[in-house]
């Protein structure tokens, strides 16, 4: 079953990806990895680094004439500023065995951030250790590992969608995204489908900016053409909802995660709750999905429906309190160039994380050591619950 690694650091030479348990015959065009690490670049709100960064891809292995060969994937990601910080992030001594220049210490910790825990959890002084790994730059890595996953997806017609649902505190009013609305979200400088609302998060952001301030919000990620029957009411780590939740709070700053509803259902009672099952064009189907497309850590045939909760980024050009780790007295946060926003940016990544739960457990259901093994397998399994639930 297909499981990834990444490697590598913020400012550092570059980000490694390696995907195993592909199947062999899966086509892979490299342009598509170039358009996926586009739109994680993009958003209205993004700093500077964003224009910088080319993120040119070296295929290293996996691959042969635009197939994958069945072994593992591993792709290597350019970090375009690397000779601004070949010295300070230099893998190895100086001359003479000498330790490398390290620049400037970061002492002083961000609120918010990965640094202060770090630096105790990890015995240093210098948070750079800490923040260049914690960077958000690694989810480019998963990107990578994401556009294999979706490959596989799609291959067996699932379709992933997201969008912004609010910035700050604008919320949209718009309609739930449907499987073909991809290209006009992507339109949006906030992935937003609401136009009014568009307007007043990108007055939001221009705010924050003004103010040295910074903005969270909340994305939702849709999985359409999910068949009945993924995930396991078995165990823990089998529950598709569990994994979910779970790939989605390891996004950098991702503070909460609904599926469904969520939140919403806490409040109701059972009878406005659930989702009646009722017949539709001669088939058993719902007549709502409050269950986000999860019931019982199964996946009951509706769109799958995740929301998460981005924070603030904290990396403020109006600097928290902290204290300096080295002096131990009063000080401001260190500042490291920073966006204003990566709400629409999170929802992108949202959609790769998506796609690395799903496949996996639709290769542990169907199995399948060539492409062509795992489609027959899925075309099966559905032409299976199409007789079963037809009336």
């Amino acid at each position: 079953m297909l499981r990834y690694l990444t490697a590598g650091e913020s400012h550092g030479p570059g980000l490694v990806t390696i995907v195993e348990g592909l199947p062999k015959g899966l086509d892979v065009v490299v342009g598509d990895f170039a358009i996926e690490l586009a739109r994680r670049r993009q958003g209205y709100g993004r700093g500077r680094r964003m224009a910088i960064e080319k993120d040119e891809l070296e295929i290293l292995g996996g691959i042969r004439h635009g197939k994958t060969l069945g072994s593992p994937v591993a792709v290597l990601i350019r970090n375009t500023e690397w000779p601004k910080w070949a010295e300070v992030m230099s893998p190895g001594p100086g001359a003479d065995g000498q330790p490398m220049a390290t620049g400037n210490p970061v002492t002083r910790p961000r609120p918010g951030h990965a640094d202060l825990a770090g630096m105790i959890k990890y015995d240093t002084d210098d948070a750079r250790d800490i923040l260049e790994r914690a960077s958000a730059r690694e989810t480019a890595a998963r990107t990578v590992a994401g556009v294999l996953a979706r490959q596989l997806l799609s291959a067996v017609g699932v379709t992933i969608v997201s969008h912004v649902v609010a910035i700050g505190a604008v919320e949209s009013q718009g309609r739930t995204p449907g499987l073909d609305d991809g290209p006009e979200i992507d339109r949006s400088v906030v992935r937003c489908l609401d136009p009014e609302a568009s307007k007043l998060m990108v007055d939001a952001i221009d705010q924050a900016q003004a103010d040295k301030d910074t903005l969270g919000g909340v994305i939702e990620v849709l999985a359409f053409d999910v068949p009945i029957g993924i995930g396991s009411h078995v165990h823990y780590d089998r529950r598709l909802d569990s994994q979910l939740a779970s790939s989605f709070m390891s996004i950098p700053a991702i503070k909460g995660v609904e599926i469904g509803d969520g939140f919403q259902v806490a409040s109701l009672p059972g009878s406005k709750s659930h989702d009646e099952i009722v017949p539709v064009d001669g088939t058993v189907s719902r007549a709502s999905n409050r269950a986000g497309g999860v019931e019982g850590g199964i996946s009951n045939g509706q769109p799958l429906r995740i929301r998460a909760a981005m924070k603030p980024i904290s990396t403020l050009m109006q600097p928290l309190k902290t204290v300096d780790m080295t002096t131990r007295e009063e000080a401001q946060a260190v500042r490291e160039r920073s966006d204003v926003c990566a709400v629409p940016a999170a929802a992108v990544v949202g959609e790769q994380m998506m796609a690395l739960t799903l496949a996996p457990e639709f290769q542990r259901k169907f199995g399948g050591d060539t492409v062509s093994d795992f489609v027959r397998s899925v075309d099966r399994y559905r032409s299976d619950v199409r007789s079963r639930t037809e009336l």
